[in-house]
C-alpha cells in the first residue's frame, strides 16, 4: 500500500486512530517547502484520534488554510452560518506566517500562529495533499501528551 492508499484507509476509519500510526506515516513522507502551499486555498480534515482540537474545529465549522504568501496565511477558514468562507482571527487568535522550521530532524513547511505558541508542520502526501502536526505549547496542542493530527487537500488557487 502506497502513502496515498494508507491516507485514504486512515481518513475512511470510523474508530479512533492511535497517533503512533500517524508518527509511523509522517516518518516515511516527503517534506514540504513553503512553496508547495503558497497561492492555494487548503480544504482541511483531521484525523479521529481523540484530540480536543478536532473538537474545537467542528464547532467553528473549520473548512482549511489559506495560504496567499509567506507572511499572509489564513490557518482558520471557517464557513460561517451564511455559508461564506471567512478567516477566524478570534479562534486563531490572528493570522499566522510561513516558515521552515526543523521538526524530527527534518527543515519542512511549518505555519507560525501570530497569536499564540503553535506550530503546524507539514510533509508531503503528494503534490495535493499533505498531512499536518501541531505542535508547541500548551492543551490546544498537546491533549495526554499527544499531538493534533490532519491533512490539507488543495482546494483553488488564490
Amino acid at each position: 500500500m502506497d502513502v496515498r492508499d494508507e491516507v485514504a484507509a486512515l481518513r475512511a476509519r470510523t474508530d479512533r486512530i492511535d497517533p503512533r500510526e500517524l508518527d509511523a506515516l509522517w516518518a516515511r513522507l516527503d517534506v514540504c517547502r513553503p512553496i508547495d502551499l503558497i497561492g492555494y486555498r487548503w480544504r482541511g480534515f483531521a484525523f479521529d484520534t481523540g484530540h480536543r482540537t478536532g473538537t474545537l474545529l467542528d464547532r467553528a465549522h473549520w473548512y482549511g488554510k489559506a495560504f496567499a504568501g509567506e507572511s499572509d496565511v489564513q490557518p482558520l477558514l471557517c464557513r460561517g452560518e451564511d455559508g461564506q468562507l471567512f478567516s477566524d482571527i478570534g479562534t486563531g487568535h490572528g493570522e499566522a506566517s510561513l516558515w521552515e522550521v526543523v521538526f524530527r530532524g527534518e527543515a519542512t513547511a511549518t505555519m507560525v500562529y501570530d497569536g499564540m505558541p503553535v506550530f503546524d508542520h507539514f510533509k508531503k502526501v503528494d503534490d495535493d495533499t499533505v498531512i499536518g502536526v501541531m505542535n508547541g505549547k500548551g492543551k490546544l496542542v498537546f491533549d495526554a501528551g499527544e499531538h493534533f493530527w490532519f491533512g490539507l487537500e488543495r482546494d483553488v488557487a488564490l
